[in-house]
């Protein structure tokens, strides 16, 4: 039997374009929350006509790549189709199932962590515990999150798996959100910081049982603080 080859296909103008800007993104050259060039100055530098643009710009707006405001332009709103998908999701989502997502990626992760780590995640983990108690002598909710936030992701990271921090990235703006507005008093920061150092106690001993009950704890803590909220 002959055979069978699949006839050669140029890519059309717009889908090569697609894929310029898409690596613009990808790569951070236009990062999240940039506002892209207007379209007469995208037209002019990229030497195509305005409706090959507007293909290539729809395409990357139905990706959820960009997303345009009414009368002020377009703005890069995810990195790549996967953080695009996973932000919307975990938007659209109670609190509560968000909270349960990251106990189940963060108690794993700390596990590995525990048994991956090396010593620049030591220093790193460190020096982002320091942060967080500044942050935590006066510092606004959204900052105390938004370090917090770094420190879950550094753990992440210090486990050596690439696919599972990426995705833990793509959702760490969801994670984040779902602590701001928490009633952080004194004594929940002061137990929030001591559970942080045991989690980091335990990365550093190897213990990987020790880390995953740290990493449990701490998201129950931040459970606790949501119910509380809820039942004001």
């Amino acid at each position: 039997m002959v055979d069978l080859r699949a006839p050669q296909r140029k890519a059309s103008l717009s889908a090569q374009l697609v894929e310029s800007l898409r690596e613009h993104i990808t790569t951070g050259q236009w990062p999240v929350g940039t506002r892209l060039p207007s379209e007469h100055e995208l037209v002019e530098r990229l030497g195509v006509s305005r409706t090959t643009l507007r293909e290539a710009l729809g395409a990357l707006t139905h990706l959820g790549l960009l997303e345009a405001r009414a009368g002020d332009g377009t703005y890069v709103r995810a990195a790549s189709e996967l953080e695009a998908v996973l932000v919307r999701r975990a938007a659209s989502s109670p609190r509560d199932d968000v909270l349960e997502l990251r106990a189940v990626l963060e108690e794993y992760a700390a596990g590995l962590a525990a048994a991956r780590r090396g010593t620049d995640d030591l220093v790193g983990l460190r020096a982002l515990l320091e942060e967080a108690d500044g942050a935590g002598q006066g510092g606004t909710a959204e900052e105390m999150a938004e370090v917090d936030g770094r420190f879950h992701q550094a753990v992440v990271r210090a486990g050596g798996n690439p696919l599972l921090a990426e995705v833990y990235d793509h959702l760490g703006h969801a994670i984040t959100a779902s602590l701001v507005g928490q009633p952080f008093d004194t004594g929940v920061l002061a137990a929030h910081a001591r559970l942080h150092q045991d989690l980091v106690a335990a990365i550093e001993a190897r213990d990987e049982t020790g880390a995953r009950h740290a990493a449990a704890r701490i998201v129950a803590l931040n459970h606790a603080g949501h119910e509380e909220e809820g039942n004001r």
